[in-house]
């Protein structure tokens, strides 16, 4: 066992043993809970009135403190009673980053009904087909949301709010909502923990969006398990943070990923809220923008997907920006490749970064790992959760032993309750209380989890299996590779043949020999690219930043 593994285990120990703030047992079905979690997202959010008028919210020059975003919240969840919105109708939320999407969501978990947030980088058609399978009741959404679907909700009976109208008096406005309930509060509900909080949908790069319905209660088991990560990462650190502590600087995330997905939502805005953490919240992705608001708001964390912190530290403006206050970067959303973590060492020497995994369906949890762990087990996702519980599995479901690569199967009180009206992907999906992920990886001796990739965008070439992460991290460590997508394409012998997708950096080089020859020196023969497209222009990308391979293959098919 290595020497990060064992404090890991002992720290774990300490704060999860009787008595202890994260005490957790296991019911009879196995899994495991912490005890003193929040029965509810009422009583989960309600400690944000503790942080008062505290600074809590900077958007484009508004800001709000925690007590002005919560009375907001109030008098949303008043007037929605007052429309006759109950517990457990369905509410659509469908906009874009703005602090009422925040508002939206706190007031309506507060009366039990259920919050339905959509990507809003999705085609109208996509939108009205989420709230439609949803069946909500009234939705709120942006001028551009609205404008996309506005028949759509009227021919299906669909309350609208708009929040920020292009026309301020517009009677659909949310101030024309909220205005006679300003300064009231919402009647209280009773709402127990197997009560469903959630349904938000999937990104569907692989399929047709699911809705992923979580309960009150895998919500609040969630949250309470981001604060323990926390916890355990700064105990198993304290030379890091006692750095972190001495430079003096407010603690202050950079909310830069969409809010409609769990590393927005969850890992940042719910957690900050409950924390007293501020947030500085981007509109979407700017890395130029992102760098003045580190230097203007002194920025102390960004949560990010790989390719937005490679964007970052590969600015040419980052080595003259004032960064003195950025500590902390966490990266999610897919496997982190060896070059963020050089270029974090080369950049950042002294931070306090971390990486993990998890999933809509898993509310976030799953594995994580920070600070000197991260750097020394590089390419890992980290340990399992205390009330995660992870196994690698065959075709078959058949579990497999250390180091053998398979599906990632996953069983925790985080884990969705099933996906909304999709019988058949509940038949598949759900087994004895595990989830099947899609996911593809293997755990070390230890425990530790490593990424290959999702199972749907695997490449399977006269029978071997191809993981394109693989491909993907080792071309980009060519200086002149921006970004590169690997995938298969239908090929008469093999099956499928190795295709990749370069983008080059800008005022860089690179021609189809070069790549071929860096790869084949670093690849098996089998694994080296036989196709190579470069593009003029940015990959293809879903909100949480995960590029879309079925239409790249689609483009490169056509």
């Amino acid at each position: 066992m290595t020497d990060i593994k064992q404090a890991f285990e002992a720290v774990t120990a300490q704060l999860t043993g009787p008595g202890a703030p994260w005490e957790f047992e296991r019911g009879d079905d196995g899994i495991a809970c912490y005890k003193q979690a929040p029965a509810n997202l009422v009583e989960a959010l309600s400690v944000a009135r503790q942080h008062g008028d505290r600074e809590f919210l900077v958007y484009e020059g508004e800001r709000r403190s925690f007590n002005q975003l919560l009375d907001e919240a109030d008098a949303i969840a008043a007037a929605l009673q007052a429309r006759g919105v109950a517990k457990g109708d369905r509410v659509g939320l469908a906009m874009r980053n703005y602090p009422e999407w925040m508002a939206v969501f706190i007031a309506v978990v507060k009366i039990g009904a259920v919050i339905v947030p959509v990507n809003s980088w999705g085609r109208p058609a996509d939108i009205s087909h989420a709230l439609g399978d949803a069946g909500v009741k009234l939705a709120f959404l942006d001028q551009a949301r609205y404008d996309g679907i506005a028949d759509w909700l009227a021919d299906n009976g669909v309350t609208a709010v708009i929040a920020r109208p292009a026309a301020p008096g517009d009677p659909l406005g949310m101030a024309a909502f909220v205005a006679p309930f300003s300064g009231k509060a919402p009647a209280p509900v009773t709402i127990d923990g197997d009560d469903l909080a959630l349904i938000m949908y999937t990104s569907g790069t692989s399929g047709a969006p699911k809705g992923a319905a979580s309960t009150h209660r895998a919500i609040c088991q969630a949250l309470y398990n981001f604060e323990f990560a926390a916890a355990a990462a700064a105990m198993c650190n304290m030379e890091a943070i006692g750095a972190m502590l001495e430079r003096g600087f407010e603690s202050t995330s950079l909310l830069a990923v969409p809010l409609f997905h769990v590393s927005g939502c969850h890992a940042q805005f719910l957690t900050n809220l409950r924390a007293g953490r501020r947030i500085v919240m981007m509109y979407k992705w700017d890395v130029d923008r992102a760098l003045q608001y580190i230097e203007q708001e002194r920025i102390t964390g960004i949560a990010a997907a790989p390719s937005m912190v490679l964007d970052l530290l590969e600015s040419p403006a980052f080595d003259t920006a004032d960064t003195r206050s950025l500590f902390s970067i966490g990266i999610g959303g897919a496997a982190t490749p060896p070059r963020v973590g050089a270029l974090l060492k080369e950049k950042m020497p002294a931070n306090f970064s971390g990486t993990g995994w998890g999933m809509t369906e898993t509310n976030a949890q799953g594995a994580s790992l920070t600070g000197d762990a991260f750097e020394r087990k590089p390419g890992s996702a980290g340990l399992a959760h205390p009330i995660v519980d992870l196994r690698i599995c065959d075709e078959q479901g058949a579990e497999l032993g250390a180091g053998q690569t398979g599906e990632i199967w996953v069983r925790s009180p985080c884990n969705i309750r099933e996906y909304w009206h999709r019988p058949e992907a509940n038949a598949s999906d759900f087994r004895d209380g595990w989830l099947r992920t899609g996911d593809i990886g293997y755990l070390d001796p230890d425990g530790f989890l490593y990424l290959a990739d999702r199972a749907k965008d695997m490449i399977i070439r006269g029978g071997e299996n191809i993981y394109p992460a693989e491909i993907e991290n080792q071309l980009l460590e060519l200086p002149a590779v921006k970004e590169v997508a690997a995938l298969g394409l239908p090929h008469e012998r093999w099956g499928e043949e190795v295709a990749v997708v370069v983008q080059l950096q800008p005022g860089q080089s690179l021609d189809e020999a070069q790549l071929l020859e860096f790869a084949r020196a670093r690849l098996a023969p089998y694994k080296v690219p036989t196709r190579v497209f470069f593009s003029d222009q940015p990959l293809p990308r879903n909100a949480t930043n995960k590029v879309l391979k079925r239409e790249l293959k689609e483009r490169l098919l056509a």
